[in-house]
């Protein structure tokens, strides 16, 4: 494992300068994630560390070592251009093609995490995305990295507040039963309820944005994602330095200030390779 920090963590409690590097949507990068706690006191993952679907290149990603760049290129077009109901038949229609499909998928996750984990430098904070496992990162966190999830942590002498995963949309139900592959998706009282507990901070880090059009829309995609009203209401009452996201690969804007928090999507670490770097 990759364990190179610029200090300890016993130095994060002294209020000295501190510098702590940023990450979310790691899809599979493993590669630049194994460097992106270089010069760091700590690195913070916001979530997104599964690469599941690869819409760059095709051909990789479990969706692409399962079933092949070809149709994985479908199914991307039927995300971009086609409805709800057609991406979720033409999706049931590979898993209905492998014979235990669950367990091929459980296999390419276990094999990701472990590559992924392993390139973490300590100390990490890690949160999950909603391409995420998160049931499973217990049995691959090993010393120095605390998944926080629903935490409020103190680095440096602030107090960082954690809330991961996704909002489920409105009027879905999640299927429990047969499903291969399950989003880390909340539902809003859930995801609200987590929230409401991240009291007393000064940086507040989810994977998903305060709802905020700017923060929200994806150029790309041409889409707005779905942020969240309780992280927008928690900065609002709590005013913390750092807003701190991911989720939105290519935002509208990716910074933004509310009242006197500075909003920011820290990237799409999988394609920049680059961490958000945070000083005091």
């Amino acid at each position: 494992m990759n364990r190179a920090c610029r200090r300890g963590p016993a130095a994060l409690g002294r209020l000295a300068p501190v510098r702590v590097h940023v990450v979310s949507d790691v899809h599979g990068n493993a590669e630049a994630l194994a460097r992106a706690g270089e010069g760091a006191d700590a690195l913070i993952v916001l979530g997104d560390l599964l690469d599941f679907v690869d819409y760059h290149d095709h051909g990789n990603g479990i969706l692409g070592a399962l079933f092949g760049a070809e149709q994985v290129g479908t199914f991307a077009q039927l995300r971009r251009e086609g409805t709800r109901e057609q991406t979720v038949a033409f999706s049931r229609s590979l898993w209905a093609s492998l014979d235990d499909p669950a367990a091929a998928v459980d296999e390419a996750i276990r094999e990701q995490y472990a590559t992924l984990f392993g390139a973490m430098t300590t100390p990490t904070y890690a949160i999950p995305g909603n391409v995420d496992a998160p049931a499973l990162w217990p049995e691959f966190a090993g010393p120095g990295i605390r998944t926080v999830d629903g935490e409020v942590v103190e680095i440096g002498g602030l107090r960082f507040g954690f809330v991961g995963g996704a909002l489920l949309p409105e009027a879905v139900t999640p299927r429990r039963n047969g499903a291969v592959w399950r989003p880390y998706l909340r539902t809003r009282e859930e995801f609200d309820t987590a929230a409401a507990r991240l009291r007393g901070i000064d940086v507040l880090c989810s994977h998903i944005p305060p709802a905020v059009p700017d923060l929200a829309y994806d150029v790309v995609a041409r889409r707005p994602e779905i942020g969240s009203r309780a992280l927008l209401e928690l900065i609002l009452a709590e005013q913390p330095r750092w807003s701190l996201f991911g989720h939105v690969h290519q935002p509208l804007t990716p910074r933004l200030r509310a009242g006197r928090t500075e909003c920011r999507n820290v990237g799409h670490f999988k394609q920049t390779g680059r961490p958000y770097v945070l000083r005091w």
